[in-house]
This record gives C-alpha cells, sequence and structure tokens, in this order.
C-alpha cells in the first residue's frame, strides 16, 4: 500500500519477483525508497548514461511514482530495487522495446560501487531471469558507446554488438545482444 497525505491509500499489484545474487537483493521498490532512489538518479555520474540523460529532480520523483502507478499496477514489466545489505545501491529493470523488438536489460549502480563486480552480478542476474522466468531466447541492451565500462561488463558476459543507432544529439547507441545458451541459468539469478 502506498499512503499518499491526506490518508488516501492506493494499492498496487506488483507481481515483480525478489531475486538474490551472492550479494545482492532485488526486490520490488516500496514508497521508503524514494529518497534513495532521487539520490541515484541525480548522480550525473548514473544518470548521464540513462535513458535521455540527467533529469530534474521533480522528474526523477515523478518517475518513482510511475513505477507504482504505471508500471507496477499495470504489470508492464519487472524493475527492481537493487540493495546490497539492505542499502539501496541500484537499479534494475527488463522490458520490451520497440528498439530490438525484444526485450532489454537496464541497470545502474551508484559510483561507490563500480569496479566491485557487482555490475557483473546485477547483469547476470537480469539475464537468467530474461531466460529462465521469463523463458526469452535473447535479451538486449543498448549502452551508449562512450560507455566503456557497460560496454566491458556485457561483453563479459557473453553480449554481442548487434548495430548502432546514431541519436539526434550526435551520440551513437551501441545495441547488443546475448542469446540463450548451454549454461546460461538460474544459478546466476535465483528467485527469493
Amino acid at each position: 500500500m502506498i499512503r499518499r497525505k491526506g490518508g488516501t491509500r492506493l494499492a498496487w499489484p506488483s507481481v515483480t519477483p525478489t531475486l538474490r545474487t551472492e550479494r545482492l537483493l532485488l526486490e520490488p521498490y516500496v514508497p521508503e525508497d524514494e529518497e534513495a532512489f532521487v539520490a541515484l538518479f541525480q548522480d550525473r555520474r548514473v544518470s548521464r548514461w540513462m535513458g535521455d540523460g540527467p533529469a530534474t529532480e521533480a522528474e526523477d520523483r515523478a518517475l518513482f511514482g510511475r513505477i507504482f502507478t504505471k508500471v507496477y499496477a499495470g504489470d508492464l514489466f519487472d524493475v527492481w530495487a537493487v540493495r546490497r545489505d539492505g542499502v539501496l545501491i541500484g537499479h534494475a529493470e527488463i522490458k520490451p522495446t520497440d528498439v530490438v523488438q525484444g526485450h532489454e536489460i537496464i541497470y545502474a549502480l551508484a559510483p561507490d560501487v563500480w569496479g566491485s563486480g557487482l555490475g557483473r552480478e546485477l547483469a547476470e542476474a537480469i539475464v537468467a531471469y530474461g531466460f529462465d522466468t521469463l523463458g526469452l531466447t535473447e535479451v538486449y541492451a543498448t549502452v551508449a558507446a562512450a560507455n566503456g565500462a557497460s560496454l566491458a561488463v556485457l561483453d563479459r558476459i557473453g553480449f554481442e554488438h548487434v548495430r548502432d543507432i546514431a541519436e539526434d544529439d550526435g551520440g551513437i547507441t551501441r545495441v547488443l545482444t546475448r542469446r540463450r545458451g548451454p549454461g546460461v541459468g538460474s544459478s546466476d539469478g535465483r528467485r527469493g
């Protein structure tokens, strides 16, 4: 339940499951995550690589609200708060996208955990969920060509370059794919 100002309660039926990795817990957002979510998305080191780039605080708060009112309420796709030791350190999604006519993984981690292997652990968990739970045979990622760290993570877990998209701002977005193969399974992302 979400408690709004004035005591109005809204329910949301989140069917997004909880996933666990060795060091991470991926679970549906709760209203109390708003401040940490906004802080993550307001960090320009993170938001420069997300969607259309940095947004205003008000836009990020509205985005957080839409997770409940649109995404969870409409069971549109899976979106998770990513926690380590009980602290929100990231964001993850897997959702249908018209860019590739398939499902795309999206993830972001707070800069203080970069370089610790958590990006790889998180990406592997989302991919395994796509294959094992959603029954996908292929998973995509779209990454700014300048985002070398994410491209390296995805390369290490078996993503391959499909094509490049020229963006209106002059940037290049790389479209990557990973196909289901032997050994891809739930050991990478266990349901909780």
